[in-house]
């Protein structure tokens, strides 16, 4: 086990279930990048390894087919229903081809520690509402009004261009973040997402917009400036939340990522436990 220095762990963000290889980037063999958490107990063994002390868990994704990550639903709602450890996000897509899937993965909502929305655009589509055609638009009206009526905080995969882009995920924002509780994954993802996105997260949620995030993927650069910014200004410590990404990334150095950075211990205290807490703990 990792040296554990927090007293109280809380990963909001990582993955559960097999992902197939596959032959990415037009490589000329299949590869297989990540070791997967295959199953609960592996799950759980993880959790343990790290001194995790509850985890929000979501269906694994990065195979090129949008309808893989919805067949591991179950498994995050089993996971859930069985350990109290364990809180869950709902796989959702806002392609049309995926619609009866998303219609389907919202009906579980409701269901023991089924706690949040997922979704990216890796895979097509935007999350800039101006880039909706008619029935884009009525999917994403249908799960941004699904979470705004549950309170349920809905994730966003961001990276940089395309539809995941930051500055879509920010027009996403601007329109429903006072209704709806969004989480920015990767805090705009990579050098350009960080720079576009650090010096609007504090007023965003200074004016009132219930923006989240946390710093997987992150460039040290940018990890350090948010930081910053929000002990200089005394604003937006409440709405960062710590983050593993595993199997998509590895936790002792998103960890050390925030337990190494030169903020208060407070601060610390927050990312780590106390913002999960106050945003999960009516679910718990």
């Amino acid at each position: 086990m990792m040296q554990k220095i927090r007293k109280q762990i809380f990963d909001n963000h990582s993955h559960i279930g097999p992902v197939p290889g596959f032959a990415y980037y037009g490589l000329p063999e299949v590869v297989k990048p990540t070791t997967d958490y295959d199953t609960i107990d592996e799950y759980l063994g993880g959790m343990d390894e790290h001194g995790i002390d509850r985890a929000l868990v979501l269906p694994n994704y990065g195979y090129p087919d949008s309808n893989q990550p919805f067949t591991l639903n179950p498994l995050v709602a089993e996971g859930a229903e069985r350990s109290d450890r364990l809180l869950g996000a709902i796989w959702v897509s806002a392609l049309p081809k995926d619609k009866d899937k998303t219609i389907e993965a919202l009906k579980l909502i409701g269901q023991k520690g089924l706690i949040a929305l997922k979704a990216t655009c890796l895979l097509g589509g935007t999350l800039d509402p101006e880039g909706w055609d008619d029935e884009s638009s009525e999917l994403w009206n249908m799960i941004l009004d699904a979470a705004a009526e549950h309170d349920m905080p809905i994730h966003i995969h961001t990276s940089p261009s395309g539809g995941s882009d930051i500055d879509n995920a920010l027009a996403m924002i601007k329109k429903y973040g006072k209704r709806n509780k969004i989480h920015v994954v990767h805090m705009g993802g990579g050098v350009s997402g960080h720079i576009k996105f650090v010096p609007q997260f504090c007023d965003l949620v200074e004016d009132g917009y219930q923006i989240y995030t946390d710093l997987t993927w992150s460039v040290g650069f940018g990890s350090n400036w948010l930081l910053k910014e929000i002990e200089e200004r005394g604003i937006g410590g409440d709405r960062v939340l710590f983050g593993s990404d595993v199997p998509w990334s590895d936790f002792a150095s998103e960890y050390w990522k925030i337990e190494g950075a030169s903020i208060s211990e407070k601060l610390k205290d927050d990312i780590f436990w106390n913002n999960a807490e106050r945003l999960y703990s009516k679910f718990w």
